[in-house]
């Protein structure tokens, strides 16, 4: 007999989940199960209670479990608005960045570059933040499309302009490195052709202040390639590809897409999965579809607070074997603007020769 359930859902771009928890009566005491997965198809199951519990308890693991999910962004409505009934309804602002999805190799790099249908940019090491001025003042976005603190030199240098806008760029220190532009004038541009909205993004920036700069597009293959091959001298981070007549199309599609990213360093986003019996290393995972993969463990630094399990940290790596670890992690820091849905297996890059999955 069930004692409580509830239906929770999730709709963002291409995204359209539900996940479904309840406390049932079974020998001896209750259970907490749930199902999760795509709207429409069938889901998969489990149980957060291995035996039976009191009733209290298991109150409790339901009520965990539920606020974890409302969380990230589930809603008890159908429509499936993210953070609806959640401490972070207040922070959403609605608005959601555009995702790019990784290139696999080198050889689909190599094409871009010679694509003169295909614009590049640098992927800066730094934090996606949208930054949006109105009426109402100046404020910040996270990926999440949640209401974030603006470094204030970044914040003042928007202030100079008369105009309302939104921004997209990359957040590094004290300034913000804009590659687009999806307001202007109280005008959403996101149906606007990058090469329209770089353009006016252009023409809107033009004082020279260093904590509000745009980032430089290279759109020939010539010039293109002698960037390539700077930014990979200089070991920086990597570089975007983007469609220049395309519109602004928030989240990320399952594949390919006008945005892709192709990075020299290899990093990637990790669950911790737990704290290890040293305290002074964590266990991480990744999302394999519904499964999750231990990939090994990292150690934290004495001067770094070690994250708690279901914390989400950057990590820079060698290279990923086949089975699921890393070879030299090394931990840069926790992330605030993830979900452990970003942390999945596509990520990793795998020693030659091995399988480009996680077995």
């Amino acid at each position: 007999m069930t004692k409580e359930s509830t239906t929770l859902y999730y709709r963002e771009g291409s995204s359209d989940k539900v996940y479904q928890a309840t406390i049932e009566e079974a020998k001896g005491g209750f259970v907490v199960n749930f199902a999760f997965g795509r709207r429409g198809n069938t889901l998969s199951t489990g149980t957060k209670t291995a035996m039976p519990v009191p009733l209290t308890k298991a109150k409790s693991v339901f009520d965990k479990l539920v606020q974890s999910k409302l969380a990230k962004g589930y809603t008890p409505g159908e429509a499936g608005t993210p953070y609806t009934h959640t401490s972070n309804a207040d922070r959403d602002t609605g608005v959601r960045p555009q995702l790019c999805n990784p290139i696999e190799n080198d050889e689909a790099t190599a094409e871009l570059l010679t694509d003169n249908e295909y614009w590049m940019e640098e992927k800066l090491d730094g934090k996606r933040v949208l930054v949006r001025k109105d009426a109402q003042g100046i404020v910040g976005i996270n990926r999440q499309g949640l209401l974030v603190a603006l470094p204030e030199p970044v914040a003042k240098a928007a202030a100079a302009y008369d105009e309302r806008f939104i921004l997209d760029g990359e957040c590094i220190g004290d300034t913000l490195h804009v590659f687009d532009l999806l307001a202007l004038g109280g005008e959403s541009l996101l149906t606007r052709p990058l090469r329209v909205r770089r353009n006016k993004l252009e023409q809107l920036l033009l004082i020279d202040d260093p904590h509000l700069v745009i980032v430089e597009s290279f759109r020939t293959t010539i010039a293109k390639s002698q960037q390539y091959v700077t930014l990979r001298k200089g070991q920086m981070e990597g570089v975007v590809f983007k469609h220049p007549d395309a519109p602004y199309a928030p989240g990320r599609p399952a594949s390919g897409g006008t945005w892709l990213k192709f990075k020299f360093t290899t990093t990637g986003s990790f669950i911790v999965c737990r704290v290890n019996a040293d305290r002074r290393s964590v266990g991480l995972e990744v999302r394999d579809g519904r499964r999750g993969i231990e990939i090994g463990n990292v150690t934290i630094p004495v001067n770094a607070a070690v994250p708690k399990p279901g914390a989400i940290v950057e990590i820079r790596y060698l290279y990923a074997f086949k089975g699921g670890s890393l070879y030299q992690p090394v931990y840069l820091g926790q992330r605030d603007d993830l979900t452990p849905n970003d942390c999945t297996v596509r990520q990793l890059k795998f020693k030659a020769g091995d399988s480009d999955e996680a077995s």
